[in-house]
């Protein structure tokens, strides 16, 4: 029977990691997969650390590895925990807000469980499905990264800022991973495309954003640093 491993990173969440557990719990996963819920909280300053234990305590049958930073250190930092401390056959990134579903997980697993992927990013500008209307900026923005990325990769990507990414354990385990923030996008992207014959697959997926009074957090300073990323993961760091 097959683990799929959700990497949870968590940064002052206590408004909504209770209900993003119980979307991740409510999924049933095709082909039998059972699930490892894999949260790491990243030296939360609010009761995120409180909700997430009362949650384990109310639901014992659920599978939970818990880990915790004893410093703050970042989405990337905190996702290179959940990559190690994870014990699926699978992994999937989760952020802890509501801004991706997770009823679309097998959207994301069809691919795999069908053979034909080895990693499978979920897109937000690919499909019909829905998409809360917010910043012009941010999208300008993702859509040039993943336009230089591609550049970079070779890879014909749309949406390569994606939080939904989905690989087998074994390639993301294999791979030495660095960035602290928002930078892990990037450089997993330039990484996972110079494995020989991998097997890359999008799927559309929708898209239920926060402004930054409802607690966004990344910035413009995160783009500029996404650039550098693209850069130095395909050119100087090769």
């Amino acid at each position: 029977m097959k683990t799929l491993s959700i990497v949870i990173p968590a940064f002052n969440e206590e408004a909504t990691i209770k209900e993003i557990l119980d979307k991740v719990l409510a999924v049933e996963l095709i082909s039998n997969f059972q699930k490892e819920l894999v949260i790491i909280n990243d030296c939360s300053t609010d009761k995120t650390e409180k909700s997430i234990m009362d949650y384990k305590e109310q639901n014992p049958e659920a599978v939970i590895n818990y880990q915790k930073h004893e410093k703050n250190r970042g989405k990337g930092a905190a996702i290179r925990t959940g990559i190690q401390s994870a014990n699926g056959d699978y992994l999937i990134i989760q952020d802890a807000d509501l801004e991706y579903d997770p009823e679309e997980y097998n959207i994301l697993l069809k691919p795999i469980v069908d053979g034909f992927a080895d990693v499978v990013y979920g897109s937000r500008f690919l499909g019909g499905n829905a998409h809360r209307i917010l910043f012009f900026w941010h999208t300008l923005g993702n859509k040039f990264l993943t336009f230089l990325s591609n550049m970079m990769t070779n890879l014909n990507l749309t949406d390569m800022e994606t939080c939904y990414k989905l690989f087998k354990a074994e390639i993301i385990k294999n791979i030495q991973l660095k960035e602290n923030r928002f930078g892990f996008e990037p450089e997993v992207t330039s990484k996972i495309a110079r494995i020989p014959k991998i097997r890359i697959y999008e799927v559309g997926i929708s898209y239920y954003g926060r402004t930054y009074d409802e607690g966004k957090k990344i910035n413009w300073k995160d783009g500029f640093r996404a650039i550098y990323c693209v850069l130095k993961y395909n050119i100087f760091s090769r």
